[in-house]
Parts: C-alpha cells; structure tokens; sequence
C-alpha cells in the first residue's frame, strides 16, 4: 500500500478489519434486497417537487432502479451483496443554482441524500445503500468558464466536453478517467486518475484549482476550497458536502499519436514500458496487456492477440524515439495510428477497461488495482498466488501500478491472496467495497461540519460519527 502523505489510506487489510467491526451497525448496509421508507419522504418530494417542477422529481421504479447501481456487479463480492439500496426519489436539477435549496430541505426534514453523475463508478461509490433521495447533476453540465490554464464547469459537465471546449483554446486537460463521458463531479468524487496521471498523478495532485461545495446544514450555505483545502472533497463520495461546480487544470494542447507494439517476454515488454515512461516529450499513456487480456478486445490490425501488447499515447515528435525504445527491447511497431483514433483506442483500454473486456467475454473472475515496481520483474510468484492470473500495467513515473484478474473462488481466499501480494511488495487497493478509503482523516473531520447528521450518502464513511 502507498501511503497518501496528505491523509490516513487504509490498506486492504486495515478496511477489511474495519469492514468486519462495523457489520452489526446500524448504518451499515441493510441487506441485499432491503427497501428502505424514509419517514418525511413525501413531504420532501412535494416541497423538491414546488422547487424544481414536478418533472424533475422522479419516481418510476426503471429510475429508481437505475439510479441505486453502477459497476459494482463487476466484483463478485459485492455482487453477492447487490441490491445494497434502492433510491426513493431521483432529483434532476438543470443548474448548479438549485442544488443548495435541495440541500436544505433534505437536512430539514432528515432524508438521506446521495449525489451520482453518469454512474460509471465500479466500486458502489454512489449506490444509496439507505434510500433517500438521489441527486442526479447530470443535468447541471454547463461549461462555466476557462483561461489559461484552468477550465470551471459544473459537476454534471462531461469530461469529453471539457476535453473538446480546451482544444478550441489550444489547451487540454491534465488528465481524464478512462470512460470518457464520466462527469466533472463523478471523476472528482469518485474517481482517481487516468489518462494524463502517467506524468500528472491522480486527481488529488494539483488537478483540482478550486471546488464550490454545498454542506448539509440547515442553511447549506456554499462555500469555495482551493488547492490543498480541497482534497476532503476529492474520492471522498460526496460524504463532505455536494460539488456543485469546480475548477480543473488544463495544459497547452498537445499533437498526440498512438504507438502499438507487440512482445514476445514479459521483460522485455516491461523493459520497454519502463522506458516509455521516462520518454521526453512525456507520453500522455503507457499500457502493457497479457495476450489473455487482449485477446478479449474487439480485433484490430494493431493489436496481436497472441503477443504482449504495449501501447503508447506520445507526441508525434517523439515517434522516432519511441520506435527506437520498442526496437531496443526486441518488440516489434505494430502500428503508428494519428489522432484521434489512435489515442483513443489507447485510453479506452487503459485501467480498468481490459478487466471489461475479460468479463465480458470470460466469465469467474475477479480483480485488484495493484502497485509496485515488483510488477515490472519476473511475475511468476505474483502469478502463483491466484489461478489463471493475467496483468494489466500502466506506466507511472511516481510508480507502476495496474490490474490482476484471475479466477474467483470466494472472498476468504481474495483476502488471503491479498495479503500473499503484499508480502511479496505489491501495493494492492481493495476494490471490493464501497466505503470512502483515502485521506480518511481529512474526510472525517470535514463530515463534522459540513454533514452534522449524516445524511450525505450515508454508509460509505466508515468511523465518521
């Protein structure tokens, strides 16, 4: 496990302890199936109802449905724990503007509030495992803003649409989630890093320049955090207060171009993702993939399913050095395809999109995020630990981390090979829980503020109260 310098970070082993303690609370989860009735819930809908308009308080059980799931089935852990929640009234405010009335009436009358972008999260993040209200800001998505160096938006705000509004400016972003049409605030609250992290690190790194927060209080008055006061609000859920809007770092724009190559050893493909990595113009993304992996992904001339496959998003002006770096280690240039498909392939299989692909096609597996230059060695005694193992790696300069995927027996022994990973120096993030794992410390304090009663997305926040 790395730890967070700027914040508490449970190890696998700390949250499935914390985990076990909290099972018999009262705000712990209920139980697959549980409907749960919020006293006060249709006073709140008529009150929501009279502040949005009747059509953006919903109520059919296909949108309440959809609103309580996201990727979670993806772990067969938490599979077999779903359905955590069910909503009980979905909100669909139009603007940023009509979040903090929501807010106070939901702290008035005591109903659980969880807000959600597109739902792509894999984790449960944004599943109200006790019913309530959800918050749905896909619709508040303007574009608000932006100059050098910076672009504000609000939650809803699509990435992609961040994305393409920079590039009319000649500038991008740092860095965006591998589904691109994840919204501003989902990839803030619940997300981590992507494609750009290689060299700019995760969202809690310098990416976020301000964020406008809705606490809830009687009044939830909003209030503005800047730089380093705004990591409590970053992956932490929505547990410490509802972004409305926020203001994200851009760079001058870049010509990017996708590099494919393919590998006959791991260490020669790892060899080669290594010095990707430190390839100046910095590459925007560095990938390697099993062959059992990419075999799983839709054919494409570039990619060879029987090889080790190593991709790269790099600059065009660093095509001959790429090339050379890919011929060095004895691989073979499988294809140089210009933007914007080539990147965009590249990004799109990036992180935990090979483990889409795997699932897809195969069924009985599991997986882990996982760290560590180890990884870049010989992988057999990694392998070893869980049956039919394949890697996924992404080249980071502060550190190589990726994915393990392999068959599923049950959750005893995922917590064992857990900790065999561990022995053997491999940084391992348990994906399969829903509770909020990072700066826990500045979370915390933050909820004693900004959530007195508990109400924001309750049953993510292990020992807040």
């Amino acid at each position: 496990m790395a730890v967070d310098p700027k914040g508490t970070t449970l190890s696998a082993a700390e949250l499935r302890r914390m985990t076990e303690l909290v099972a018999d609370d009262a705000m712990s989860v209920a139980g697959p199936g549980t409907t749960h009735r919020t006293p006060g819930i249709e006073e709140f809908c008529t009150e929501a109802a009279a502040l949005l308009g009747e059509d953006t308080v919903v109520r059919e059980d296909s949108a309440l449905d959809k609103a309580s799931r996201d990727w979670a089935h993806m772990s067969p852990i938490l599979a077999a724990k779903l359905p955590a929640g069910r909503a009980e009234v979905v909100l669909r405010p139009s603007s940023y503007e009509q979040i903090q009335p929501l807010v106070a009436l939901a702290h008035r009358l005591r109903i659980p509030l969880t807000p959600r972008g597109k739902g792509t999260g894999n984790y449960g993040q944004a599943i109200p495992l006790h019913g309530g209200a959800v918050l749905d800001l896909t619709g508040c998505g303007r574009i608000l803003g932006a100059g050098d160096g910076w672009i504000r938006a609000e939650a809803g705000a699509k990435m992609s649409d961040l994305e393409a509004h920079a590039r009319t400016l000649g500038q991008e972003l740092w860095m965006f989630p591998s589904t691109f049409g994840t919204s501003l605030g989902g990839f803030l609250s619940g997300g981590n890093g992507g494609t750009g992290s290689l060299a700019n690190g995760t969202n809690g790194d310098g990416f976020v320049r301000d964020l406008t927060v809705v606490p809830c209080t009687a009044e939830a008055e909003p209030f503005t955090v800047r730089g380093e006061e705004a990591l409590p609000y970053i992956h932490a859920y929505g547990t410490t207060g509802i972004t409305t809007t926020a203001t994200v770092a851009l760079q001058p724009a870049r010509v990017w171009t996708g590099l494919f190559a393919s590998f006959d050893t791991w260490t020669s493909a790892t060899a080669a993702l290594s010095d990707l990595v430190r390839l100046e113009p910095a590459p925007r993304l560095v990938s390697l993939d099993e062959p059992g992996l990419v075999e799983t992904f839709e054919a494409d001339p570039a990619l060879d399913p029987a090889t080790l496959s190593v991709r790269a998003i790099i600059e065009e002006q660093a095509g001959d050095d790429a090339r050379a770096i890919i011929e060095k280690h004895g691989g073979r240039v499988t294809e140089v395809r210009p933007a914007p498909r080539g990147p965009a392939l590249i990004s799109s299989l990036s992180f935990n999109h090979p483990t889409y692909h795997l699932m897809k096609a195969k069924e009985g597996y599991f997986h882990l995020e996982i760290g560590g230059d180890v990884l870049l060695g010989d992988p057999a005694a990694v392998k070893a630990v869980f049956p039919g193992t394949v890697l996924h790696l992404e080249g980071m300069r502060s550190g190589t981390v990726g994915m393990l995927m392999a068959h599923y027996q049950d959750e005893a022994t995922v917590y064992e090979g857990i900790a065999a990973l561990e022995a053997l120096g491999v940084g391992v993030h348990d994906v399969h829980n829903w509770y909020v794992d990072r700066r826990l410390d500045l979370v915390r304090a933050a909820v004693r503020t900004a959530d007195p009663l508990g109400l924001l997305n309750p049953g993510h926040l292990l020992g807040a109260r």
